[in-house]
């Protein structure tokens, strides 16, 4: 039926009945009604929590607005969620080239959201209903809630709020933070009756101090604790500035107990409330439990939404990664600490998965963020409690993290046993560091080489996919990522469970060039070291600069925000070309000229590791320039979540920055 959908149509508001509606979204992506998809999430949270709430997906920006006015006002506000993928990552590749599809839109058709939805959306509405409240939310603004440069336009802007007509944006996780605001204006309202309706200037003061939302302010106003960052002017005279403020907005971001943020923009001052403590097992459940219909909405028949299509039979188990990698959003989005699934949540939505018209027995994905993050948290809390790191795994494994992979062998066993599956495969990025951490004493290393086995026996389609990202160790610290060796130890694992169980399957390493501290000598060595381990790489990424990540902030400043010394960054297009070139060094166009660099640096060893004595024997068909085929933009939390995010898989290197696609 189609009122099992939220109505998307005048027509279909008329079928439920209802004559007025409390809460309109607006969405850059086609409405799949999915947990994977954060406004179909944040709709079904609202309409949960008894209000009435339609989506208007991807709406006509051009000509008579019809799509901004036909639903007309609604009583507490409009909601902006841009796409469960940044906008700028959906539409460019790393060389800033226009993409010619659009995985969230019916048949991967572009060209059906403008750049920067928030702004164009929010401006619109704003010269519709002057006095409306307009709520801004999901990655794109999550990700630039504070001064952040822009990769596209090659310069530093500032809060997204000083730019768009927004009131507020909500960051992060938008289930709690939408529903305060909604329980606020509707007790506004109602203690009114009688009254005109507020305005949004009466409304604004009254949701200012909720968590998780962003506002602007006349004056600042301290508390104790309270982080006052240098101005946005002020960065814009010095890069030095923007990467001191960085370190303090990625700290409070991981914190389970944060301060407050305060940026002043030209005559307004930004202020960022800290985030909601970690959801519970019971709150995610909730999110999870709500009546999806798991299906693209009717008006989409005979249409194919690609996005839809990479996670119709996944599962998501939990939210959140504490492993903090400096080009990845997910924390600066969903948090570090992991937010759980009950084991019963997950079965419901299984057994839900197995009831699909289109179900063969086969589950595409049990994962998350990470993989292997289910039910990992800290032994003891009070110190996690404290903590401000923004990584658990780097530069070592905390002492304090209970990393025991028992659970979810229990989930993946639970799920393999239930009627009507065949098989479940693990499709989100799997952590081998945490696979190989054995704990203080060991206590770990039997389960988790337990569940290593599990899962290179039972939950591989063929090919596993992890995220080594480089072989250099300064590289690797930067990224905080752990050393290459540990690599060589999993897939020395990985071939002993193949060998094992009589099975042929490959390990499929995923690389980066051109990031900051990677030099061309290191990208040689690179190609070398995979040379030796029989790689020809397919699955790899020029660095795509993308907001509020540390890679971001050291390739603008040139400094890195920790330490505020001056680390090397591949910036013009040759040097990022030849970086990437050296992934594909033995395409034969690529021979000549990487040989010759190579001779011209000194390192005439690593070009007789890669191409023998003089490398002709490889140079055949040299047709010039440098062959790489290679762009899989920036790795971005997929749909779910707030106004967002989520686990879309389109691109798996799709990341805002790096944000596996499975996150809120």
């Amino acid at each position: 039926m189609l009122q099992d959908w939220l109505p998307t149509s005048a027509k279909e508001v008329k079928l439920r009945g209802w004559d007025t509606l409390d809460v309109i979204l607006f969405s850059g992506d086609a409405y799949v009604d999915h947990p994977s998809f954060g406004a179909a999430v944040i709709g079904r949270v609202l309409e949960s929590a008894g209000y009435r709430v339609a989506i208007v997906p991807q709406p006509d920006w051009h000509g008579d607005m019809r799509d901004f006015t036909k639903l007309g006002r609604p009583r507490l506000f409009f909601g902006i969620s841009p796409g469960a993928m940044d906008s700028m990552v959906n539409h460019y590749t790393a060389n800033r080239r226009r993409r010619s599809d659009d995985a969230y839109t019916p048949d991967g058709r572009p060209g059906m959201r403008p750049d920067m939805p928030s702004i164009v959306y929010s401006r619109i509405l704003r010269q519709l209903y002057p006095d409306s409240l307009i709520v801004l939310g999901g990655i794109e603004a999550s990700l630039r809630r504070l001064s952040y440069y822009d990769y596209w336009e090659d310069r530093l802007r500032p809060s997204l709020l000083a730019e768009c007509d927004a009131d507020v944006i909500t960051y992060g996780m938008g289930e709690q933070v939408t529903t305060e605001i909604a329980q606020r204006i509707d007790a506004l309202i109602g203690q009114g009756e009688g009254q005109p309706m507020p305005t949004r200037q009466d409304i604004v003061p009254l949701i200012a101090d909720i968590p998780q939302v962003v506002t602007r302010q006349k004056t600042i106003v301290e508390q104790e604790g309270d982080i006052v960052l240098h101005p946005y002017e002020e960065c814009l005279r010095n890069k030095r500035c923007q990467a001191e403020n960085f370190r303090h907005i990625e700290e409070e971001s991981n914190k389970w107990h944060a301060e407050r943020i305060w940026q002043q923009t030209g005559d307004m001052f930004i202020l960022v409330n800290p985030p909601y403590p970690p959801l519970t097992t019971e709150q995610v459940d909730r999110a999870f439990d709500l009546p999806y219909t798991r299906m693209p909405h009717p008006r989409y028949n005979g249409k194919r939404i690609p996005a839809y299509e990479m996670i119709r039979h996944s599962i998501c188990m939990h939210r959140g990664c504490f492993g903090g990698c400096a080009f990845c959003t997910i924390s600066a989005h969903q948090g570090k600490f992991i937010a759980s699934r009950s084991k019963e949540s997950i079965l419901r939505e299984a057994r839900q998965v197995t009831q699909m018209p289109d179900f063969k027995g086969y589950i595409s994905d049990l994962g998350g963020p990470s993989a292997n993050m289910y039910r990992m948290r800290g032994e003891d809390l009070s110190l996690c409690e404290k903590c401000k790191k923004p990584s658990c795994l780097h530069p070592q494994v905390c002492p304090n993290l209970h990393a025991d992979h028992g659970p979810l062998l229990e989930i993946y066993r639970a799920v393999d046993a239930l009627p009507g599956v065949k098989k479940s495969f693990v499709g989100s990025g799997v952590r081998y560091d945490l696979i190989l951490h054995e704990g203080r004493n060991g206590e770990y290393k039997e389960t988790n080489m337990a569940y290593a086995e599990e899962l290179i026996r039972n939950h591989v389609s063929g090919r596993l996919k992890v995220a080594p990202e480089h072989t250099n160790d300064e590289v690797l610290n930067i990224m905080r990522k752990p050393s290459f060796e540990l690599f060589h130890r999993f897939k020395r694992l990985f071939d002993e469970v193949n060998r094992k169980f009589g099975l042929r399957q490959q390990i499929i390493p995923y690389f980066i060039s051109s990031h900051p501290g990677s030099t061309e000598v290191a990208m040689a060595e690179l190609a070398a070291e995979t040379k030796s381990l029989d790689f020809k790489l397919e699955q790899v990424q020029d660095f795509t600069p993308t907001p509020m990540t540390v890679s971001t902030e050291i390739w603008y400043s040139g400094l890195h925000p920790y330490t505020l010394k001056p680390c090397y960054c591949a910036h013009s297009a040759e040097e990022k070309l030849r970086q990437r070139a050296y992934f594909f060094w033995y395409q034969p166009e690529n021979v000549p000229k990487l040989r010759s660099s190579l001779i011209k640096l000194g390192r005439k060893d690593l070009a007789d590791r890669l191409f023998g004595g003089n490398g002709t024997h490889l140079a055949s068909n040299n047709r010039g320039g440098y062959g790489a085929p290679s762009n899989r933009g920036a790795y971005q939390p997929g749909p779910r979540g707030n106004m967002s995010q989520n686990k879309s898989k389109p691109n798996r290197y799709d990341r805002g920055s790096r944000s596996n696609p499975r996150g809120k």
